[in-house]
């Protein structure tokens, strides 16, 4: 099964749910389970949530790329936005995570911990850094990221849809 679906949206909270829609209704045009098409969702859904939150939208123009391909069993689920330097910060936050969830041997264990952490934070504290551990644990994917030569940033999430 080769299928995929690109969109491209405002940095806006209001286009979340538009998103979310949308692939909700391409993955079970596609003959997704409901529990799949939820797990898929979910994790493009905090995809854009996390573009635009540490995206650079500066440029009133700039969208929020999201792709998903779906090849032999695979689901890649990309999402890309602009960044500049002053974001380094961020990423090596985001490095630092992604790779602090790989250490983990079952992304459960990860997720727990992360839970455990966020318990201890005081409430004022609204930064929970669960979106990453909950695609990773609940979606069962494997994510990845990069920065191209045009300062965007692509974070991706590989997903064996026979696993799920």
């Amino acid at each position: 099964m080769d299928f995929n679906i690109k969109l491209v949206k405002k940095p806006d909270w209001e286009y979340i749910e538009e998103v979310r829609s949308e692939c909700e209704t391409f993955f079970k045009t596609h003959d997704f389970s409901e529990n799949d098409t939820h797990s898929l969702v979910m994790i493009i859904s905090e995809l854009m949530e996390n573009s635009i939150k540490y995206g650079d939208f500066s440029i009133p123009e700039t969208m929020v790329d999201i792709s998903v391909d779906i090849h032999n069993n695979k689901v890649l689920i990309e999402v890309l936005n602009p960044v500049t330097e002053s974001d380094r910060h961020h990423l090596q936050k985001l490095d630092r995570t992604i790779q602090w969830i790989r250490g983990y041997q079952d992304p459960f264990e990860a997720f727990i911990e992360k839970l455990r952490h966020v318990s201890k934070k005081p409430l004022h504290d609204n930064e929970s850094g669960l979106g990453l551990v909950r695609i990773a644990y609940e979606g069962k994917a494997v994510l990845d990221f990069f920065v191209d030569e045009e300062n965007m940033l692509n974070v991706s999430a590989i997903i064996d849809i026979s696993n799920l």
